[in-house]
C-alpha cells in the first residue's frame, strides 16, 4: 500500500470549504478524463454533509467534479495480462486479458487516487471514514445503466503481496468491499477491469463523527470506459 500525506493546493483548499455545492459540471456533457493524476474517490465533509467527488489534479488550477459529470477512461494502453500465481486469481485466469490503471504513475494513463485530504482531523472517530463499493456492473447496450455483472478490483501489489480494497469477482459486499480512508491521507493502487467496455460503479462513504453520530454520503455512480 502506498499512502502519502501532502499539502492541499490552494484550489483544493477552497474547494474543501465550498464542498459539494461548488463541484464543476459541464452543460455540454460529461468530461472525459483519461490521463494524469485524478483522485477518483476524494472524500470530503463540509456543512454536515459527507460526500465523494472526483478531483482532477492533471490541470492547473485543479478542478473538482461531481462523479456524474465525468467519464473516466482506461485507455487501450492499459491492457495487460493476468499474472500467474494464485494471489492474482481474482483478476481472472493466468494469461487472460485485463485492463489495469497502475498504482505507479504512467504518463500515458489515468493515475487514479483515493484521498482523505479534504477531511480535517478530529472530526471523525479515529480520524477515519470508510468508502464502500456498492455496485459493479457493465453497460453493454450503451444506455448508461448497468445491465450485467462486472469483474472489477482495486488492489495494491507490493512484490506479489496483494491487499484488496474492492473486488467484485466474488460478488459485491459493501461490508467487505470497503476501504478505510484516513484524514489527510492520499493513496494509489491498481484499478483493474476484466473486459473492455463501459462500467457503472457505485460507491458510498460512511463514517462516525467524534460525537458518535453516524453519517453517510449518497450512493454515487461512477462511469468508466475501458479499452
Amino acid at each position: 500500500m502506498r499512502v502519502i500525506t501532502r499539502s492541499l493546493t490552494l484550489a483544493g483548499t477552497v474547494a474543501a470549504v465550498l464542498a459539494c455545492g461548488a463541484l464543476t459540471a459541464s452543460a455540454a456533457g460529461p468530461v472525459n478524463l483519461s490521463t494524469g493524476h485524478v483522485d477518483v474517490l476524494d472524500v470530503e465533509y463540509a456543512d454536515g454533509v459527507l460526500g465523494l467527488h472526483v478531483h482532477d489534479e492533471s490541470v492547473v488550477p485543479d478542478v473538482e467534479y461531481d462523479p456524474a459529470a465525468v467519464v473516466l477512461q482506461a485507455l487501450p494502453a492499459s491492457q495487460a495480462t493476468v499474472p500467474s500465481g494464485s494471489q492474482y486469481a481474482f483478476l481472472g485466469a493466468p494469461g487472460a486479458a485485463t485492463w489495469i490503471l497502475p498504482q505507479l504513475q504512467s504518463q500515458n494513463l489515468l493515475w487514479p487516487g483515493i484521498s482523505g485530504e479534504h477531511l480535517a482531523t478530529g472530526v471523525f472517530q479515529n480520524d477515519r471514514v470508510t468508502v464502500r463499493l456498492t455496485g459493479a456492473q457493465r453497460d453493454t447496450n450503451g444506455d448508461g445503466v448497468g445491465d450485467t455483472s462486472a469483474r472489477f478490483a482495486v488492489y495494491s501489489d507490493n512484490g506479489g503481496s496483494i491487499t484488496k480494497y474492492f473486488d467484485s469477482s466474488d460478488g459485491v459486499n459493501p461490508l467487505v468491499d470497503a476501504r478505510t480512508v484516513l484524514a489527510g491521507s492520499h493513496d494509489h493502487a491498481n484499478w483493474a477491469f476484466g473486459a473492455a467496455g463501459d462500467y457503472i460503479l457505485k460507491f458510498q462513504a460512511v463514517g462516525t463523527l467524534a460525537n458518535g453520530t453516524g453519517v453517510s454520503s449518497a450512493v454515487l455512480t461512477y462511469r468508466f470506459h475501458v479499452g
